[in-house]
């Protein structure tokens, strides 16, 4: 069913990082929602009134909720799609994580709405009346939850839209809520012993803890999390992989929404190297990230001296006994100024984070390595810390 309305509804359907294929993806998903959930509404608040079912009349309101959040990812979608503009140059990618955002938030409303009935159920117990048509209902209500389900994660996982994710998460809390309803309504019946608000309870515990898991996550990527560590190796392997690259480190990528990402690095050639030449290197890597992962990357050339045996050496050893101080220190931009007295080593230490020492204690620890060893030796020390999560390359 899902690949049919995909098919049929989503024009270029493959093409998911065209902002315009992206939201009839969000379009689709938004009317299907919308109307499964405004059916379902309906018939729960009907069926929950004539049987005084406080928790099948929350799930009821629950559904209407769920509609309003098609509506929500509607818009959201729509208005991410918009191209960039004079105020906007980056363009407008990032409403799809607020709709996201604003999804999760209308989960937690729901879930302390469906609490504060279910306490009100347990201080003041009416009795259900449970019925062949309300027990179909609630099972026909669980089925097309489940579809749903797998239809907001099968576009979700398509388009990687957390936003999808989310929404797909919400209609799983909602077979699990109408499931537990359906199961109170059942024990209730056959043992008379009034469970609703009980079961209402549960389930609204479990709808807010998702939902705060929820938050976060859509929360992550408006705050600048750090870009997945399978991304960021990909991108070093493929700069490695050019011609006369030396080495590469301050990876940083900006997440401007689905579909727009930009970044900037640092590459490694050698000194000696033909300018043009390394140049030309640099405008091939730029312009392949781009075709090959629709990734805006602006590279800055870092030459490195190669032929002096001196400089070389020294780098190499310095890059081997830093990791006495911690193993997963690195040094990058390495230059070495000699003098009459004393000589300047300068160079940028790349601090992964969770290190336990700061970076005041890292740099007195370098700087006593080299002493050991090179006691004319000063070191002119920057501090780094990966923007990409992880440790830069040599």
């Amino acid at each position: 069913m899902t690949k049919f309305l995909i098919k049929r509804f989503v024009k270029n359907y493959e093409d998911v990082q065209n902002p315009e294929v992206r939201a009839a993806y969000g379009k689709l998903s938004g009317l299907v929602g919308i109307f499964c959930n405004v059916v379902l509404f309906g018939v729960k608040f009907l069926l929950g009134t004539l049987a005084a079912s406080v928790a099948v009349t929350a799930d009821a309101v629950n559904n209407l909720s769920d509609a309003s959040s098609g509506v929500v990812n509607l818009l959201g979608f729509k208005m991410a799609s918009r191209p960039a503009d004079k105020e906007h140059p980056y363009g407008h990618a990032r409403y799809e994580y607020l709709a996201g955002l604003t999804v999760t938030v209308m989960i937690l409303v729901i879930g302390v709405e469906l609490l504060r009935g279910s306490i009100s159920k347990i201080l003041h117990p009416k009795p259900v009346e449970f019925g062949f048509v309300l027990a179909v209902a609630l099972a026909a209500a669980i089925v097309v939850k489940i579809w749903m389900a797998f239809f907001y994660r099968n576009i979700g996982k398509r388009i990687s839209s957390q936003t999808l994710l989310a929404t797909a998460a919400d209609s799983r809390n909602d077979v699990l809520s109408t499931g537990a309803v359906l199961l109170a309504a059942i024990v209730s019946y056959v043992t008379k012993v009034e469970l609703d608000g009980y079961i209402g309870v549960l389930v609204a515990v479990f709808i807010l803890r998702s939902g705060l898991g929820l938050i976060r996550e859509t929360l992550d990527p408006l705050l600048g999390k750090a870009p997945d560590a399978g991304t960021v190796e990909e991108i070093r392997q493929k700069i490695m992989g050019y011609p006369g690259v030396l080495g590469t480190h301050d990876l940083m990528i900006h997440d401007y929404g689905p579909g727009r990402q930009f970044a900037s690095v640092h590459v490694e050639v050698a000194a000696e190297e033909d300018v043009i030449k390394s140049h030309d290197v640099i405008d091939n890597i730029e312009r392949d990230l781009y075709a090959e992962m629709n990734l805006h990357l602006v590279v800055h050339m870092d030459p490195i001296i190669t032929k002096d045996e001196a400089v070389r050496d020294l780098r190499k050893w310095l890059s081997t006994e830093i990791k006495k101080v911690e193993p997963e220190l690195t040094i990058h931009d390495f230059r070495l100024v000699q003098g009459t007295t004393h000589t300047n080593l300068i160079f940028d230490c790349l601090v992964p984070w969770g290190i336990a020492q700061s970076d005041a204690q890292i740099k007195e620890a370098v700087e006593e390595l080299v002493k050991e060893t090179y006691p004319n030796y000063y070191c002119v020390i920057t501090v780094d810390h990966g923007y990409a999560g992880a440790a830069g390359k040599e």
